[in-house]
């Protein structure tokens, strides 16, 4: 069992045709910390849009943080993630935010 902080990906998809580059490489930045990345982007193709949100909202529940890339206000999908963890207090952050507290040295900072 492991005690890993998982980490819930949200930001633009449908609008955006290098979704997959995008999120490839905060799943990246988010498992070399250690972490579990909750990625949406890997979802199959073909569902409806409903049908990608109630996953969305399954693995955004079971996150420890949300993780906004920097186009998520771009996203309706992602402005309405956005809004679910304010109202359930799920802690979220922005890239540039993860970036300081988990990934630079405190010397650094």
């Amino acid at each position: 069992m492991s005690d890993k902080l998982k980490v819930y990906l949200s930001g633009a998809i449908a609008s955006d045709p290098n979704y997959q580059e995008k999120f490839g490489e905060a799943e990246r930045l988010v498992a070399g910390v250690g972490m579990v990345p909750l990625n949406p982007a890997v979802l199959p193709s073909g569902m409806k849009q409903s049908d990608y949100m109630r996953i969305n909202f399954s693995m955004l529940d079971s996150a420890t943080i949300v993780l906004f890339l920097d186009d998520w206000q771009s996203s309706p999908g992602a402005r309405l993630e956005h809004a679910y963890a304010e109202y359930i207090g799920k802690p979220s952050m922005t890239v540039a935010e993860f970036i300081r507290r988990y990934v630079v040295a405190p010397s650094e900072r």
